[in-house]
């Protein structure tokens, strides 16, 4: 009777504490976020915490300091280089005119609607290709919409500039003092569990820092190998570069991910040359960029996410694949997103804390 007690007040407890998290939210959001960055920027604190000039070494609150303004500066590189590839693009595309666009693909346009006669059903309203094609050019190719799309990219990055103070100030003091975020949340648990927590914790620790690490390298892996690639075959280094941006933040998204970063890709790449002659130049072109992020995505396949998943994860993958549809259904792409580090927390205090059952022994056998 009290151990069913005991759960009912945990199943309470995790209520309320789900409560309290979703109508704190962006609080929240801001101490994860700061909390990640903290993880990502460890190895460089301990690094510079055994650099010593004779016998004095970096105070501790320097070296935070140091990795903190070291992570922004990363940051404001890479906007840096992401806002003019965006507004040349925009740029670029809002020149575009949808009948040029119409004339070059004419003759496939028609090939097509000769297609679509031969086995329209009769008494159903005529579809024609070329009008629905004009229609999707005017409304994509125009300045208005892309004008529109550019600000609200915009808006987004203002409110990220907004958050930047808090989060700066939160990461620097997780980054000067590696247990305060730790001993922080341990105020909130019983004594008596107090030790298991912190063990958890540091496990916990540990293989969300080699996660999110893997991360940074697949995604570096991704933007080179397409941007190479895609520069290799005829697309324009520019071009490339943008791509190769959008294709390695997109595949953060599991699953979905690459399939976006693919078909946008080769849509902003058909945009910027279609003043090519279709079938010698333009086809060929298509099928190149294709072979590209096919190739791209076999070696994340079978390279990277294997290195990522092994080394922090530990889990089979379709228990991850589950997971991840899982996430996506109660909270669309960003529960995609947070899906396996999220699963990696569950698994951690599971283990150290419901061990007794069969279902998570089975789950969780592989976590040291």
């Amino acid at each position: 009777m009290n151990s069913t007690f005991r759960y009912i007040l945990i199943g309470i407890g995790i209520i309320i504490a789900i409560i309290t998290v979703w109508y704190f939210s962006s609080i929240v959001a801001y101490i994860l976020i700061s909390a990640v960055l903290a993880l990502i920027g460890r190895p460089l604190v301990d690094i510079l915490g055994k650099l010593h000039i004779r016998k004095i070494k970096i105070p501790k609150t320097m070296r935070a300091l140091i990795t903190l303004v070291l992570i922004w500066i990363l940051v404001f590189l890479f906007f840096r280089l992401l806002i003019p590839l965006i507004v040349g693009e925009v740029n670029n595309l809002s020149s575009l005119n949808s009948q040029v666009i119409l004339s070059s693909l004419e003759d496939p346009v028609n090939k097509l609607e000769n297609f679509i006669e031969k086995y329209q059903v009769e008494g159903e309203e005529n579809f024609r290709v070329d009008e629905f094609l004009s229609k999707k050019a005017i409304s994509i190719f125009n300045v208005s919409f892309l004008s529109s799309m550019f600000s609200s990219f915009a808006g987004i990055l203002g409110n990220l500039f907004i958050a930047f103070f808090a989060i700066s100030f939160i990461t620097f003091f997780f980054l000067r003092d590696e247990k305060l975020f730790a001993e922080s949340v341990l105020t909130l648990v019983p004594d008596k569990h107090v030790e298991s927590f912190r063990h958890a914790m540091n496990s916990t620790r540990s293989l969300l820092m080699r996660y999110f690490l893997g991360i940074l390298g697949q995604i570096t892996g991704i933007f080179t190998l397409v941007t190479c690639g895609l520069t290799i075959i005829g697309v324009g280094f520019s071009h490339s570069l943008l791509i190769g941006l959008i294709a390695a933040l997109l595949n953060v998204i599991p699953y979905l991910g690459p399939l976006m970063g693919s078909a946008i890709g080769i849509l902003l790449g058909i945009a910027t040359h279609i003043d090519l002659e279709f079938y010698t130049q333009l086809l060929p072109l298509i099928g190149k960029m294709i072979g590209v992020f096919v190739i791209v995505q076999l070696i994340d396949n079978f390279i990277f996410q294997p290195f990522i998943f092994s080394s922090s994860v530990k889990a089979h993958p379709l228990e991850i694949f589950i997971v991840i549809l899982m996430a996506g259904s109660l909270a669309g792409i960003p529960g995609m997103i947070l899906a396996i580090p999220s699963y990696v927390v569950i698994r951690v205090f599971a283990k150290e804390f419901f061990n007794k059952f069969k279902v998570v022994k089975k789950l969780t056998k592989n976590i040291q």
